[in-house]
C-alpha cells in the first residue's frame, strides 16, 4: 500500500464547509480508488459539504442525486462533460443533463481538439492521465470520436458553443474550461461573459495541456472567471508545487479554487486532498483567510451551493 502524506488537524478545520469541485471516483469507466457512495460518508466526517462528479465521458446528475438520497444533509452535485460520448458541444445534453439537477458543465477534455493536437510532453517520472489509456484502446479499435470543437478556422466561437453557454447562462450552471488551449479558453470566457454566464473556472491551468501563464490568468480573473488549482497537478509531476505556488500568488486567492482532481487508485484519499493543499499553502505562508476564501468560499460559489441553499424548505 503506498504511503501518502496526511492532513494536519488544522488544516482539515480550515477546509470544513468545502465542496471538492472536481473529483473522479467510481462508477467510472476506469478503476477508481473509491466510489461514491463510500466516499460521501467521508467527507461528512471531515466536515466537508460536498462534491462535483466528474466523468470525462458520461453525465453524472443521476449518480449524485442517488448519493444525496443515501447521505442526508450532503450536496452531491452534477456535472456533464462535452466529450464525443455525450455528441460533443451538444446543447440538448447539457439541458437534459440541467434538467436532472447538473450544475457543472466542462468544455471538452479528452476529446478536445487542443488535447489531441497537444505536443507538450509530461516532465520526466509524471504519471500519465488514467484517460489517456483508454483513448488509446478507443483509437485501435477505430472508435475514437472526431475532435471537439469549440472555434471554426477563423478563431471564432461556434454557433453549438454559443447554445451551450446560453443554456449555461439560463440555469445558472457553472462552466468549467476543460482541456481546451490558450487561445481557446480566452474566447469561450469572453463569450461565456457576453451570453450571461457567471460562474467560471479555468480548469486547471498549470495541466501540462494548458500551461497558462500568470499574466493570462490575471487577464482572465479579471473577467471573472477563478482558477483552479488541481491537487494532481503538482503532486504527480506535470507542475513543479513552486510554480504552482508562484502563479496563486501572481494572480491572488480570491481569483483561485482549490479542488483535488483525486479518485485514482495510485493517489491519496480524495478527502485528504483540499486539507493536503491547505496544509501546502499555510507552509508558503498564505493565511487561514486565503486558504478559507480557495477551499471554501469559492468552491461553494462554483458548487452552486447558494442555490441549493435557496432550494431548501
Amino acid at each position: 500500500m503506498t504511503d501518502h502524506p496526511t492532513p494536519s488537524d488544522r488544516a482539515r478545520e480550515l477546509v470544513r464547509g468545502a465542496y471538492d469541485v472536481h473529483i473522479h471516483v467510481a462508477p467510472d469507466v476506469m478503476e477508481r480508488r473509491i466510489d461514491d457512495l463510500a466516499l460521501a460518508p467521508r467527507f461528512t466526517a471531515a466536515g466537508m459539504s460536498g462534491f462535483v462528479l466528474k466523468s470525462h465521458y458520461a453525465p453524472t446528475a443521476e449518480r449524485a442525486a442517488v448519493v444525496r438520497a443515501a447521505v442526508p444533509g450532503f450536496d452531491a452535485v452534477g456535472a456533464i462533460t462535452l466529450n464525443g460520448s455525450v455528441g460533443g458541444m451538444n446543447p440538448v445534453a447539457v439541458e437534459i443533463a440541467a434538467r436532472g439537477g447538473a450544475q457543472v458543465v466542462w468544455m471538452p477534455t479528452v476529446d478536445s481538439a487542443n488535447q489531441r493536437e497537444c505536443t507538450a510532453h509530461d516532465p520526466e517520472g509524471a504519471k500519465p492521465p488514467m484517460w489517456a489509456r483508454l483513448q488509446q484502446e478507443l483509437r485501435a479499435e477505430g472508435m475514437a470520436a472526431d475532435p471537439v470543437d469549440v472555434v471554426d478556422d477563423d478563431g471564432k466561437i461556434t454557433e453549438n458553443v454559443r447554445q451551450v453557454l446560453r443554456v449555461i447562462a439560463r440555469h445558472d450552471m457553472t462552466l468549467a474550461t476543460g482541456h481546451l488551449s490558450q487561445a481557446e479558453i480566452a474566447t469561450v470566457v469572453d463569450a461565456a461573459s457576453a451570453e450571461g454566464v457567471r460562474r467560471i473556472v479555468v480548469t486547471h491551468p498549470e495541466f501540462t495541456s494548458q500551461r497558462v501563464g500568470a499574466e493570462r490568468q490575471r487577464a482572465l480573473a479579471a473577467k471573472g472567471a477563478l482558477m483552479e488549482r488541481c491537487f494532481t497537478t503538482p503532486y504527480t509531476g506535470k507542475v513543479s508545487w513552486e510554480l504552482w505556488v508562484e502563479n496563486i500568488k501572481a494572480v491572488g486567492p480570491e481569483h483561485s479554487v482549490l479542488s483535488s482532481d483525486l479518485g485514482q487508485p495510485f493517489n491519496p484519499p480524495v478527502e485528504d486532498g483540499l486539507a493536503l493543499m491547505a496544509d501546502r499553502l499555510l507552509a508558503e505562508g498564505f493565511t487561514a483567510d486565503d486558504v478559507r476564501t480557495m477551499a471554501v468560499r469559492n468552491s461553494r460559489w462554483l458548487a452552486g451551493a447558494d442555490r441549493a441553499e435557496e432550494a431548501r424548505p
